[in-house]
């Protein structure tokens, strides 16, 4: 039954993403599409910290970051491949994030919020300031970064970056599903639940708090790695504070305690601000006015009142019938 409830859906949505590509031509449209695979590889991570092992983070945009600027960097000074790039940008990520979170996850609630938002001011500043390594405020030019080649396949027009990039995003969430239907996330939930009743139990809470910030790290820097060699620049402004809450955004707008809601939210927030460019001068407002619907009636977040929603329709049959025997 548990395999089956993994499956199934990810098998529509395996469907949805093959197919995707011959309903959405525009080359435009389809970069869209991209984006939100980048950032849907973020929200994964963030929403297994955040939703299911009930830490939160607002500089996890710093770990996007170090990835994008890891392969940037590898690749376009050193002349490294973008593959092993990819990789040392993961392991230095998985460094910091080990170092950082040692000591911070053992605070809670706003303190932690407070600690992990330094860590993404100290990284946005270095970003900044170190001119020679990274451009500074000017960033690193896309002349020096290469496309990403698989096999004999490069990675250079719109279609072929959609499918690498979705590509990537599916192995990721099979392997994430796994991880939360497993022991780990049974151990991430009961830590969310309550810490001490877990610890009681035998978990050992501070040891999964860090492997999952850690992981959480990976996902972003991978994430960002990808979008360094798909936008082929990167500069600091998307690193930052802002970036951090759109990302936390995201993950709480499609339901903190799904994956299907992170990747949800990362489509919503990126898709709604292009379809509402038709409104002109009225489409921060009605953007607005949807996120705070969401935030108001669906504490659960899209899939969540999605869910609802299907409860209810469900239910409809039943009382019809009950109404008729009446």
């Amino acid at each position: 039954m548990m395999k089956r409830n993994i499956y199934i859906p990810y098998a529509v949505f395996l469907m949805i993403v093959l197919l995707a590509p011959m309903f959405v031509k525009n080359p435009y449209y389809l970069g869209v599409l991209v984006q939100v695979g980048i950032f849907s590889l973020v929200t994964m991570g963030l929403s297994l910290l955040m939703g299911y092992a009930g830490q939160i983070s607002l500089g996890h945009a710093a770990f996007f970051g170090m990835g994008a600027y890891a392969s940037a960097i590898l690749t376009g000074t050193c002349h490294w491949s973008p593959w092993l790039a990819m990789g040392a940008g993961m392991l230095i990520t998985a460094c910091v994030a080990w170092f950082v979170g040692t000591p911070s996850l053992k605070l809670k609630g706003h303190y932690l919020a407070m600690a992990t938002l330094g860590f993404g001011l100290i990284v946005n500043i270095f970003f900044l300031a170190e001119v020679d390594l990274t451009g500074g405020p000017s960033g690193y030019t896309f002349a020096r970064i290469p496309h990403i080649t698989f096999i004999k396949w490069t990675i250079k027009s719109e279609t072929s970056s959609y499918y690498f990039v979705w590509g990537i995003l599916l192995v990721i969430l099979l392997l994430t599903l796994h991880i939360i239907h497993s022991r780990v996330g049974r151990a991430l939930r009961s830590i969310h639940a309550d810490e001490e009743a877990a610890r009681a139990m035998g978990v050992n809470t501070a040891q999964y708090k860090v492997g999952i910030f850690i992981l959480s790290g990976i996902y972003a820097s991978l994430a960002g790695s990808l979008y360094a060699h798909y936008i082929r620049f990167v500069a600091p402004d998307p690193f930052g504070l802002m970036e951090s809450v759109l990302l936390v955004t995201m993950v709480i707008v499609g339901g903190m305690g799904s994956i299907w809601g992170a990747i949800a939210g990362a489509a919503l927030l990126i898709i709604l601000p292009e379809a509402l460019r038709f409104f002109q001068d009225y489409n921060i407002l009605i953007y607005g006015a949807i996120l705070l619907f969401i935030m108001l009636f669906l504490p659960g977040g899209i899939f969540g009142g999605s869910q609802m929603l299907w409860l209810l329709i469900r239910k409809i049959p039943g009382r019809r019938q009950e109404a008729k025997d009446g």
